[in-house]
């Protein structure tokens, strides 16, 4: 159990600052596997401690992936794709418009193909049909003469429409991996299983799966490496793994165990790709090699997830399927055009909802609930996110949509946001989700009973609300190295579960500092410590609230002073990352500041 300790204490009503501790003698840990004592350290934060744990973290071996045979309902259902193939039988796959969906279904798609299935897909539109198998594309591949439906990424909870496709004749095999329905009786959950022909998924209580905690295209892929491997085609079933890693970073799935193997492998995949549909994506974003899961998650992901947002996750599979890269340019610079305009909803949403809870008794709620029946309903999930991360509270945002309200919700880590709506299901028409997000539909005449329920329900607290930022150790800057940088990056990659260590310092003093980037936003501080090291701060993306704290704190002429280099008093407490900073070819070590105290 990790233990924490507060002294690094910034404004208890906004933010808490903690050290990570714990009992466990790091520096035996250290000495013993002859690694440094902070990533030792580092190690223990993330409950990683024995040592063939540790090995395993440090060393992410392919090797060291799990049989998919351990997988309840796998080999059953490889042996039927087996049967229908032999038979001359016709499959549907049906995926998801997000790029987790996506993934799954090229996956799926391109195997099946190279084992000489007759096979097709099937998204659903976000808007017209919204997520998952419905009735309709059922009844439709029943009228296309399909024999067999593979779902990723959705499923599960599709009881009806499973018994529909079983009283059609359509066999029917789900894989997926997010939580199964449930009802309560006598306070335990009884969860229900969809009676398909073979049930995939690791969440399921009867699979005794090692990990539970792949994304649906790593689900998928586990299917689709054992028929591989039954054909002796390990080799093609592990390129595929760059595909399953760009769903695993863009679903926001923890990067433990597996799924940390996963990356680590298919990130190296990513960045020497042979797929001409991600060449050009590259091309078109004007990335530069390395990736690293930045890349993944804040420029790939996003622009394949715009297709489906706004236009058609179609055009998203279509790219990655294309291989003539004239062609594929040609659709990489077109999901990039609709991305940007994906950023321009979701600025307005974000500001529009902003002002709708500033200005009303919504800002006093611990559960936001905000209808915009503006806002399009494609970019409510990450407008929830955004209004999270400004509130810490858990945020449902609801929209006006095709078939009565729509939403997206995300949480905070003290509120399991699909359990709590569980307990509000008579109020809605469907949801699904995960601890962290959810997706929703209800009558517009449910959203204020919605809201108020969940707000009478909440055992959030006060705490709970403050936003925590959590330091792996105190480091002054003075303890810095390359070669302690250099030692970081065995940590890598970054993600939830294993998040970008961070460290914190005191008492510095700002010798000069500077306003850089177009819009100013970018502060550039040359920092000394106590004991006189000397190096740079970078504040990215800043709205003006580092300014107006040295103001509030020391006065404007202070602040004037230290703009031009002059000798000023102002001291700042930091919470940073290392960085080497290249320019002109010299290199230089700096930190990036993450918050600070003035």
């Amino acid at each position: 159990m990790i233990k924490l300790s507060n002294i690094y204490n910034r404004r208890d009503d906004l933010e808490k600052w903690f050290i990570r501790n714990n009992g466990i003698d790091f520096t035996k840990i250290a000495r013993d596997l002859k690694i440094s004592e902070i990533i030792s350290k580092i190690l223990i934060n993330r409950e990683v401690y024995k040592y063939e744990d540790i090995d395993r973290f440090l060393n992410p071996d392919i090797d060291k992936l799990y049989p998919p045979s351990l997988m309840c309902d796998l080999v059953k259902g490889a042996q039927i794709i087996e049967e229908v193939i032999e038979e001359g039988g016709h499959i549907r796959i049906v995926g998801d418009f997000d790029v987790d969906g996506i993934m799954s279904v090229y996956i799926l798609y391109t195997s099946l193909m190279s084992l000489g299935a007759q096979v097709d897909y099937r998204i659903p539109d976000r808007i017209e049909e919204g997520y998952g198998i419905n009735k309709d594309i059922i009844q439709e591949a029943k009228g296309d003469g399909i024999d067999l439906i593979i779902t990723c990424d959705n499923g599960i909870a599709a009881l009806e429409e499973i018994d529909l496709a079983k009283d059609l004749g359509i066999k029917i095999i789900i894989t997926d991996h997010h939580d199964l329905p449930y009802i309560e009786e006598d306070g335990t959950k009884k969860y229900i299983i969809p009676d398909a022909d073979a049930v995939i998924n690791p969440k399921n209580p009867n699979c005794n799966y090692p990990y539970k905690n792949l994304c649906g295209a790593g689900v998928a892929y586990k299917l689709v490496d054992y028929l591989l491997s039954q054909g002796n085609r390990k080799a093609d079933s592990l390129k595929l793994l760059e595909f399953v890693a760009i769903a695993t970073v863009c679903d926001v799935v923890e990067l433990l165990d597996e799924n940390r193997i996963i990356v680590k492998y298919g990130l190296g995949l990513v960045n020497k790709t042979e797929n001409v549909g991600l060449k050009a994506l590259m091309e078109a974003s004007q990335v530069k090699l390395p990736l690293s899961t930045y890349h993944l998650g804040f420029i790939i992901g996003p622009t394949l997830n715009a297709s489906g947002r706004l236009e058609s996750a179609y055009k998203a599979l279509e790219l990655l399927l294309c291989d003539d890269m004239n062609e594929a340019l040609e659709l990489a610079k077109y999901l990039r055009e609709v991305n940007d305009e994906r950023k321009d909803l979701t600025n307005s949403g974000f500001k529009s909802i902003v002002s709708k809870i500033d200005s009303s008794s919504l800002k006093d709620d611990k559960v936001l609930l905000v209808y915009e029946p503006e806002v399009h309903e494609s970019v409510a999930g990450i407008i929830a996110g955004r209004i999270k991360e400004r509130y810490n509270k858990p945020t449902i945002v609801l929209t006006r949509g095709k078939d009565g309200v729509k939403g997206s919700g995300r949480s905070i880590e003290e509120y399991n946001i699909f359990e709590e709506l569980s307990k509000c299901k008579d109020l809605m028409n469907r949801f699904g989700g995960h601890p962290m997000a959810a997706g929703l539909s209800l009558d517009e005449e449910n959203i204020i009973p919605l809201r108020e329920r969940l707000n009478d329900l909440t055992a959030l607290t006060e705490d709970d609300l403050i936003k925590k930022v959590y330091i792996d150790a105190h480091l002054p800057i003075d303890y810095l190295s390359y070669r302690l940088i250099e030692d970081l990056k065995n940590l890598e990659p970054y993600g939830i579960g294993n998040p970008k260590p961070l460290f914190g310092d005191k008492d510095l003093k700002i010798k000069r500092m500077f306003k850089l980037g177009k819009e100013k936003n970018i502060i550039k501080l040359v920092l000394e410590s106590k004991k006189g090291t000397i190096l740079d701060g970078m504040i990215f993306y800043d709205d003006g609230g580092f300014e107006e704290a040295i103001i509030e704190k020391y006065g404007q002429d202070v602040f004037e002073d230290a703009l031009r280099g002059m000798v000023n008093n102002i001291s700042l407490d930091i919470i940073y990352s290392p960085d080497i900073n290249e320019y002109m070819g010299r290199t230089s070590i700096q930190v990036i500041i993450q918050t600070y105290r003035i």
